[in-house]
């Protein structure tokens, strides 16, 4: 597929896709969507891919939301049948880790697609904020839902009902970004981050993410036997034979699905 407003490449083990509509703040539209919707699926049969990272082209945004001008065509259909929402859980799903590279402002949509990925790196003087309560809407993208589990339900609600911006330093200090970097450093970063995860077992961070992610939406006990579970498949596993050994013998483990 040719993409028209984004950009997708594999540098090393990292897929990048890059909003690209600067002109526009990187604003989402369906466009967007369904090439960003491609490109996951494309970087998820690439065997050299073992990360994604989402940012915004034009060093001045990451990405401004959804595109208003599709906003007011929206009906009540729209609102049942969600494809951002729908696009988002996928990439919260995603079996390869995913890192947000936020470059800017990340507000509405943007946000939401930020906290829909498993780790969010921000550069100095981005900002963020879930602001469709001005626009007479809430956000619908699983805004609601990853911030209040993200930064606590209290912070989100006020988050939300106000709309307001928060700087880099702010998101840092209640967990809504991982990491604040200057600009320049952003995706050194990144990809520094990425390899510190891709030397480890990739069985055991598939099984990690899965545990946390279905755990979290449990009760303790489920999830901790979610945990057991997880650990006896890989107690079983090439991966962890291959790790302890490496440990034993102080050498770097060669695992064989990385």
């Amino acid at each position: 597929m040719e993409y028209t407003l984004i950009q997708a490449e594999v540098s090393g083990r990292l897929g990048i896709i890059t909003i690209n509509r600067p002109e526009s703040r990187n604003a989402l539209n369906q466009v967007v969507l369904d090439e960003i919707a491609h490109a996951l699926e494309a970087f998820a049969a690439d065997e050299q891919v073992g990360t994604v990272v989402f940012t915004g082209a034009g060093g001045k945004s990451f990405i401004a939301g959804a595109d208003i001008n599709q906003l007011v065509r929206k009906t009540m259909l729209d609102g049942l049948a969600p494809k951002m929402q729908q696009l988002y859980d996928a990439i919260e799903e995603y079996e390869k880790p995913t890192i947000a590279a936020i470059n800017g402002f990340a507000l509405g949509g943007g946000l939401e697609l930020a906290m829909a990925c498993d780790i969010r790196i921000a550069a100095e003087g981005s900002r963020f904020a879930l602001p469709e309560t001005s626009l007479g809407i809430i956000p619908g993208a699983g805004g609601t839902q990853r911030l209040s589990r993200l930064v606590g339900k209290g912070r989100a609600v006020e988050l939300i009902l106000t709309g307001r911006l928060v700087e880099a330093a702010e998101a840092e200090s209640i967990g809504l970004v991982t990491d604040v970097v200057p600009a320049a450093e952003l995706m050194e970063k990144v990809s520094a981050t990425a390899e510190t995860i891709l030397a480890k077992g990739p069985l055991a961070v598939r099984m990690a993410k899965l545990v946390v992610r279905h755990g979290f939406e449990t009760d303790q006990r489920t999830g901790l036997l979610l945990e057991r579970l997880a650990q006896s498949l890989l107690y079983t596993s090439e991966d962890k034979a291959e790790g302890t050994s490496a440990f034993l013998e102080k050498r770097p483990a060669n695992y064989q699905g990385k």
